[in-house]
């Protein structure tokens, strides 16, 4: 308890804050299904929900050290304030499009406020700890964000309102702390085809999850309104998925610290794979049966990009721990972006469930290429393996990344072993 406790003010502002991003995350796919967009579009809003994130992570950083913490999340804040009033008011695609890569810009940039200061104030001997709450927190409140859908018409302005609210309140918490925010974090190198070498699996793992995940958190909201009919078993459906995911977390991190970590993540990926088809008969069979699917697959696949994280950190050397975060979070912006255009192409052409079509695809590919992994090279066991609470930390982590040619001079050589 000693520990949580000079992070209260600011578990409470993440709290206020992904609470309105798990609104908004839901409310705009189908306030854009209402104003008529179509399954393209809304894909088009997700990838540049994505590309504005991975440009967060390098540009926001930069806000960060002219600024500092506290400023740089005040500004942030108000500027999602501004883009979501601004989405109530003009309902144009193009114009939904610019501001939510606005949005994600922002996001990603307070995610590296809210992350440096959470590590700023823990030890090796907490850290797993202050990191597995600011995880519950952060799929809780989304939860709550989303179940928010419920309690107004789609095409009020109301929900709009309340979610800019929310990102308000926000600033309140961690303008007012009397902890000192941390120091900016150094720039570091990006070295991808580095990262690659130390561990095929969890790169190329990064990069599918974000075909899939992204795919799926932009347009699981229109499956789910075209299989339902109802905002408020949209809420439902998004919802069961996030809280599966943050029970999915606990057992899967607890095997990996056990066992190879390319099995345990064969094995979500290959539930996840299995979920969506789950949800493609669901869809054509037995309708009801979209929700047990949606646990499962969050079950499944949610904890797949923390697993990836971990086995990347049991390869990387003593100072590669930034350097790894910041490489998978970029990789995952990459795929993220691409997902939900591809998806949305399929949803028009197929229809609704085509969406988990393209996700079992995703999940299958990374599935076969960790068999093989597996099956050609056995990793030497590293010398201290780093705990599956720690990847809770480099699946969000990020910071100033410093493009650098391979084979630089300094640049240790890459392990190729896994």
């Amino acid at each position: 308890m000693s520990a949580i406790l000079p992070i209260t003010s600011l578990l409470a502002s993440v709290s206020f804050l992904l609470m309105g991003h798990g609104l908004m995350g839901t409310l705009l796919p189908l306030r854009g299904l209402a104003e008529g967009f179509s399954a393209s579009e809304l894909g088009v809003l997700g990838a540049f929900y994505f590309f504005g994130f991975g440009l967060g992570t390098i540009l926001g950083p930069h806000a960060i050290g002219r600024v500092g913490h506290i400023r740089t999340f005040a500004a942030m804040a108000a500027v999602i304030c501004i883009a979501v009033m601004a989405q109530s008011l003009l309902t144009v695609p193009v114009f939904w499009w610019v501001t939510r890569a606005v949005t994600g810009l922002c996001l990603s940039t307070l995610y590296v406020v809210i992350e440096s200061w959470l590590n700023a104030n823990s030890t090796n001997r907490n850290r797993g700890l202050i990191f597995s709450v600011y995880t519950v927190v952060n799929l809780g409140v989304m939860t709550v964000g989303q179940l928010l859908t419920a309690t107004a018409a789609i095409t009020d302005f109301v929900l709009f309102a309340v979610a800019t609210m929310l990102f308000a309140a926000s600033i309140l918490p961690v303008s007012l702390s009397r902890t000192s925010a941390p120091a900016p974090a150094h720039t570091v190198r990006l070295r991808l085809r580095h990262l690659f070498g130390l561990s095929p699996v969890a790169v190329t793992g990064a990069l599918a999850v974000g075909w899939a995940n992204g795919a799926f958190w932009t347009l699981g909201p229109v499956f789910a309104q075209q299989e339902t009919g109802q905002a408020g078993l949209v809420a439902i459906f998004m919802s069961v998925t996030v809280f599966a995911g943050a029970v999915g977390q606990l057992p899967f991190g607890w095997l990996s610290d056990r066992i190879d970590r390319r099995i345990v993540i064969l094995l979500a990926g290959t539930g996840a794979m299995l979920a969506a088809i789950g949800h493609v008969l669901a869809a054509r069979y037995w309708q009801v049966g979209i929700f047990p699917c949606a646990a499962v697959f969050g079950f499944f696949a949610l904890p797949l990009y923390a697993l990836c994280a971990a086995h990347l950190n049991d390869q990387v050397e003593e100072d590669g721990y930034v350097e790894a975060a910041s490489g998978l979070l970029l990789l995952y912006a990459l795929g993220a972006v691409i997902g939900p255009l591809i998806a949305s192409a399929l949803m028009a052409r197929y229809g609704a469930d085509a969406l988990f079509l393209f996700t079992s695809a995703v999940h299958a590919s990374l599935v076969v290429f960790a068999v093989g992994r597996i099956c050609w090279k056995k990793p030497p066991l590293p010398a201290e393996k780093v705990a599956f609470t720690e990847s809770l930390i480099s699946a969000g982590t990020v910071a100033n990344l410093e493009p650098r040619p391979e084979g630089e001079a300094g640049d240790r050589p890459p392990r190729q072993y896994v």
